[in-house]
Formats: structure tokens, C-alpha cells, sequence
């Protein structure tokens, strides 16, 4: 095993805005609050509960509320999580793909493990995914290179025989910071800050266009 390709999860693997949109717009329920449309929450997934919260409720994370209101949204999303979540066209096919050619894959999210792993075993990635790095894992989370250094070591590949793809500027932030190799999804979630200007060594606008990529950059050799 000479290289290792790891993958973001919400907004690059998988389709997770539907349900983490209507989580949201629960929490605005609560505040008699109509619902928003998907266009205006769904950029914000990749965030997590700190992003649809400020999208949602205006709530930043220094605000005395702002603790019971994660939690509160973390529990809602866990009872639907499930419920629309799938992956993206062309993503089964490309994890098919790399594992026809015996390169390894693996998960690395910001999204605690206690959620990720449910999403990823209902989605049937879970024990096919070499390792998995949540966002509880390491003592940090993304952009700080660590949770990416973990899994290299995990793997026990070379962090410079590893690439990383994600659909958020963090994404591309903590592959460079860990020496990996970065592509920008341009087509996830993150996307509303020009991935253009995130300086990843590749950009794809499609999941289809992974293949190529990865295919290219192993080819060559991670250097």
C-alpha cells in the first residue's frame, strides 16, 4: 500500500445538508421562527452545528446560549440523521474505482465520530473506509493538520503518499499544513468562497473528476 486518499465526509462524500437543513430549521421552530429555504442553510452544512446555528438563529459560539443551543441541535440531527442522508452521484463508483486498484481510502471529518460512523455505516462506506477521524478523535479539529497526521499514522503511510479532498477552505488549510496533497470539491457545500483561491493542487466541479485526478497524482508518485 503506497498512497492513501482521504475524503471529508458532509459535503464531499456524502449529501448530509438535507437533514442537517431541516435540523435547523427545527431549532427555529422553537423560536417561532418560519422555516428557511435550502438555499439559505445548506452552504453552511460543511459547519456543522456552528455554522447552521448562525444561519438559522444568528447565534455565534461566544453568545451565553449558545452551548445549550449546540446540544440541542446535535441531539435533534442525531434522531433524523439518517433519514436523507446519501452519498453523492459518482461517489460509489469512484470508491469502487480506487479499491479496483488496490489504493486505500479513508474518512476525515470534523463531524464527532459518535455521527459520522452511523452516517457512514447506513451509507455502507463504514468498514470499507481504511481508518475514520472524527472531529473528537484528536485533541483538534480541522484546519489543524493534526486530525490528517493521525490518520496518516494510522495508515502508516507518509502524510507527502497521501491526498486530501474536501469541500471547505479548511479542508485545503489542514491537507497543505500536513504536507498531503489537496483537491477542492467544488461541488459540496463550502463552495460560496471561491475554491479558486484556496490554492489546492486541484480543483474538481464534479465527482467524476476525482478519478482523474487521484489516478494522475498516484501515477506520478505522492512527492
Amino acid at each position: 500500500m503506497n498512497h492513501l486518499i482521504l475524503f471529508d465526509f458532509d459535503g464531499t462524500l456524502a449529501d448530509t445538508a438535507p437533514d442537517l437543513v431541516a435540523t435547523a430549521n427545527r431549532q427555529r421552530a422553537y423560536h417561532g421562527l418560519p422555516p428557511l429555504p435550502d438555499p439559505a442553510l445548506r452552504p453552511h452544512a460543511s459547519q456543522g452545528a456552528r455554522g447552521l446555528l448562525k444561519a438559522a438563529l444568528g447565534l455565534e459560539p461566544q453568545a451565553d446560549t449558545y452551548e445549550a443551543a449546540r446540544r440541542r441541535f446535535l441531539d435533534d440531527y442525531a434522531q433524523i440523521m439518517l433519514e436523507q442522508a446519501c452519498l453523492f452521484a459518482g461517489i460509489a463508483e469512484l470508491l469502487d474505482e480506487l479499491e479496483q486498484h488496490h489504493l486505500a481510502w479513508g474518512i476525515v471529518t470534523n463531524k464527532s465520530e459518535a455521527l459520522a460512523r452511523p452516517i457512514a455505516r447506513h451509507l455502507g462506506i463504514e468498514a470499507r473506509s481504511l481508518v475514520t477521524v472524527g472531529g473528537d478523535t484528536t485533541p483538534h479539529i480541522k484546519p489543524h493538520p493534526e486530525p490528517l497526521l493521525h490518520a496518516a499514522r494510522q495508515a502508516r503511510i507518509e502524510p507527502t503518499r497521501c491526498i486530501y479532498i474536501g469541500d471547505d477552505e479548511r479542508d485545503v488549510q489542514a491537507g497543505k499544513a500536513a504536507g498531503m496533497a489537496t483537491v477542492a470539491a467544488a461541488y459540496g457545500y463550502g463552495t460560496q468562497n471561491d475554491p479558486t483561491r484556496w490554492q489546492a493542487d486541484a480543483i474538481a466541479q464534479t465527482p467524476d473528476e476525482l478519478w482523474p485526478i487521484i489516478r494522475q497524482w498516484a501515477t506520478k508518485g505522492a512527492a
